[in-house]
């Protein structure tokens, strides 16, 4: 039996992830569940699951929960803050990693995670965005395991040689990473910026959090994809092609120098990537409804307009800078998407935020995670003031 920590065991890929555990508990056990301030359904997992360790970030939530966890008899020990979340990252009984923390909160116990060796799961796009090349280090200096749970690069990963060894040596052409375009594929752009956030919520094909609907509805999901996908796939930004696939049935697809282009197809559910990561190189059962081919009837591709998405044009240009360039292009969206959730900042400043924050904070080299660290922080300060002077109340 496997032990899995889930970071961030409340939000969707954290709820898939305890589905598919739920599925082959001969194979899994939950041995430690995370969240920020969600005490309700935490403990509900903590009932269900019994796990050795409980965390929440916020320190009055964890009270709260140690409050549950005792009325309820639970062996259950409680912990918080960052502390506690990179402890359940390393524990001794758990082998596998599921790092589902959304934004930079994720990075620190998920690079623990890589160091104490473990298999990562990697739902958290922010740990490579943010610090790439420290990243992928401490997974080979630690002889972690790092396997790709977002659907696009888990059907890369799918579509790639058993043996991969680089693109050109694989003889790989480029990569196509697919996305739906979100809810506001075909809205007119002047209509943008009078759309609310639940509007932006409404994701036509998948059920996620409200933050990463928001970087589907600008495609800054797709920008931070392409981001992880140069570090996951040792690719450069040219031979990563972003295709606007409506359907979301094909997840990205790989083309090899000889014109065999392969695609990995699956309904849009997590489940399917979650159940992949954590049982490769064997194939379990995700719990998830066959495709049916016959009622999909017909697959659609467009190019991605980036006058209407101008974030997935920031993040291909931020990618080609390196450094922190992608630390700061991560830190201005968490923002500004913060706002734009909050009502105070409208759906097209969002990318002007980022752009301008971009501009005012340099980038450097990635010596270390202090300097990413560093131009994380100052990139928040500097984007939450361009968002005082675009603030507005709806």
């Amino acid at each position: 039996m496997k032990g899995v920590t889930v970071l961030g065991s409340t939000g969707s890929i954290g709820v898939n992830t305890l589905d598919v555990i739920a599925q082959h508990p001969a194979q899994y056990r939950a041995v430690a569940l995370t969240a920020n301030r969600n005490v309700e359904r935490l403990f509900e997992q903590c009932v269900v699951h019994h796990p050795d360790y409980a965390v929440m970030s916020d320190e009055t939530a964890a009270e709260q929960l140690q409050q549950k966890i005792q009325a309820e008899g639970l062996a259950t020990e409680v912990l918080t803050g960052a502390d506690g979340l990179e402890k359940v990252a390393m524990l001794p009984q758990c082998e596998q990693v599921m790092a589902a923390i959304v934004g930079a909160a994720g990075l620190l116990p998920t690079l623990a995670a890589a160091r104490a060796g473990k298999r990562v799961l990697l739902a958290n796009k922010e740990a490579l965005v943010m610090s790439g090349r420290l990243f992928m280090d401490a997974v080979r200096e630690h002889g972690a395991e790092l396997l790709p749970v977002d659907s696009e690069h888990n059907a890369i990963f799918q579509c790639m040689p058993e043996r991969f060894n680089g693109l050109e040596d694989s003889g790989i052409e480029q990569i196509l990473l697919t996305g739906s375009g979100g809810p506001f594929r075909l809205v007119a752009p002047a209509a943008l910026a009078d759309v609310t956030p639940d509007q932006a919520c409404a994701h036509p094909n998948w059920t996620m959090g409200r933050k990463i609907s928001v970087d589907s509805a600008t495609m800054m999901n797709k920008g931070l994809e392409l981001i992880e996908a140069c570090w996951l796939f040792d690719a450069p930004p040219e031979k990563i092609q972003v295709v606007v696939h409506p359907q979301s049935i094909i997840h990205s697809m790989v083309e090899y120098v000889d014109g065999s282009v392969l695609a990995q197809m699956g309904s849009p559910d997590m489940r399917i990537p979650i159940a992949h990561a954590m049982a490769w190189p064997q194939r379990i059962s995700s719990g998830v409804e066959r495709l049916n081919l016959f009622d999909v009837a017909r697959l659609d591709f467009e190019h991605p307009d980036v006058t209407r998405f101008p974030c997935l044009r920031l993040a291909r240009e931020v990618a080609q800078m390196g450094g922190t360039a992608a630390a700061i292009l991560n830190a201005a969206n968490e923002i500004a998407v913060e706002a734009f959730l909050g009502q105070t900042l409208r759906f097209t400043d969002i990318s002007r935020v980022i752009e301008a924050t971009l501009s005012d904070v340099s980038a450097q080299a990635a010596a270390s995670l202090a300097v990413v660290l560093q131009d994380d922080a100052t990139a928040r300060e500097v984007a939450q003031q361009h968002v005082s002077r675009l603030e507005w109340k709806s």
